[in-house]
């Protein structure tokens, strides 16, 4: 199509300039004489184009010998008409040509070759290069620009629900540009509103629950107290103090269902949360145990690394730590030893020599309410602390799982994917 238009273009720009140059040589004539004219005819003829459209002329008289130009014999174009058309210019070389009379005696041929039209498509190929050079770069830059733009706004959505931002997922709700990006954004924090309220509905349900059995249950436990001060005889002082162990029992597992559910509910809601020094407070509960290990006749090693920190609540990780190590003292074996291991990670190992669990159990023992069945009938327990344990690491974007061992029970606190393969 491009070569097309340009060899029209070419035929076009030549007809004209024959045209021209021959309405020129026509009027030197007509001022200057014959003279004047063979003169300007080896003017042109001396002339070197630049774009390899050369001219050709032919000043012949009415038998058609040459007179001037360089042009060896009259082509078959007829003067009285001022004819034009094709006449060949050497063997290989054909220029377009119009004849005309300028006297009764004097005919005039002007002839032109067409252009070079390979230096034309070169220059034309080389705009097109150019061009859509620069037409693919504009484009990449604003593609980049647009998806830089997108990118920020997903990157500030993402940010938004990451955080728990309320003023700006309150904006998300209420978008100002309602395409598609914001739509969904619309959409994801309705929803993530509706399950917050939904959430806070829950938890003040089970709060006002656990308020109006807790308060009967501690009423009932001062009347035990006041029912033992009252020094009845020893069957119904041990009945009384049984009593009064289940009432704990019942309000302590409350506050675990209560410490799951928050728990659970807030998981990845950096939120409340703040830089922990782990180590230092592995190591201070280690200290603690210490003297209830030798007490209980245990060997109790830890080893803590320095510097390990943890984004989350203190208090909340301290009682993992806690969980995991009741949880070793009182299914370890007599005499038998327990291992505490921090590094960073970080990564939490709590071992005991006890019974271990079997592989059927590895996970139900971190169901509510589920007591391994290698527990003794003398083990007491309401199957909450490690179901809490988990959910509070899960809180905190960390696993809770068991290792393999080659005795007893290993349970692992880490970051990252869990470790139920190990």
């Amino acid at each position: 199509m491009t070569d097309q238009t340009i060899r029209e273009t070419f035929a076009a720009s030549t007809r004209d300039s024959v045209d021209v140059d021959l309405a020129g040589l026509v009027d030197i004539y007509a001022s200057g004489g014959q003279d004047e004219l063979e003169r300007r005819i080896a003017d042109r003829l001396a002339m070197i184009p630049t774009d390899g459209a050369r001219a050709h002329y032919l000043l012949a008289d009415r038998a058609g010998n040459r007179i001037a130009g360089d042009l060896a014999q009259w082509p078959a174009l007829d003067p009285q008409i001022s004819e034009s058309g094709t006449v060949e210019i050497g063997e290989r070389t054909r220029a377009y040509a119009r004849a005309t009379l300028i006297s009764e005696d004097l005919r005039l041929l002007v002839a032109r070759e067409p252009p070079d039209r390979a230096f034309l498509l070169t220059r034309v190929g080389l705009v097109f290069l150019l061009g859509g050079a620069v037409f693919v770069g504009c484009t990449a830059l604003f593609a980049q620009l647009a998806s830089a733009r997108i990118r920020g706004r997903v990157s500030r959505v993402r940010d938004a629900f990451r955080r728990h931002d309320e003023p700006e997922l309150e904006r998300l709700v209420a978008p100002d540009r309602p395409d598609e990006i914001d739509q969904i954004a619309s959409q994801a924090a309705r929803a993530v509103r509706q399950a917050r309220q939904l959430m806070l509905a829950y938890r003040e349900t089970s709060e006002q629950i656990a308020h109006e059995i807790r308060t009967p249950l501690m009423h009932l436990d001062s009347r035990l107290v006041k029912a033992i001060a009252q020094h009845p005889d020893a069957q119904s002082r041990a009945s009384l103090t049984e009593a009064r162990a289940d009432i704990k029992r019942l309000v302590a597992t409350l506050e675990a269902l209560l410490d799951i559910a928050s728990s659970k509910a807030h998981a990845g809601d950096p939120r409340g949360t703040k830089p922990v020094d782990f180590s230092a407070t592995v190591r201070q509960i280690c200290e603690l145990y210490q003297d209830s290990a030798e007490e209980a006749g245990y060997r109790f090693d830890w080893t803590v690394g320095e510097g390990v920190m943890v984004q989350g609540d203190e208090a909340q990780l301290g009682r993992v730590v806690t969980n995991l190590l009741d949880n070793a003292f009182k299914y370890n074996r007599p005499g038998g030893a327990i291992r505490v291991s921090l590094e960073p990670g970080p990564r939490l190992s709590v071992e005991d020599d006890g019974p271990g669990i079997p592989a059927a159990e590895r996970e139900k023992v971190f169901e509510r309410f589920y007591r391994c069945k290698t527990a003794g009938p003398d083990i007491q327990g309401s199957g909450m602390g490690l179901a809490l344990a988990r959910a509070i690491a899960g809180r905190h974007g960390l696993s809770l799982d068991l290792a393999k061992s080659d005795g007893g029970a290993k349970f692992v606190l880490a970051a990252g994917e869990e470790l139920r393969g190990d």
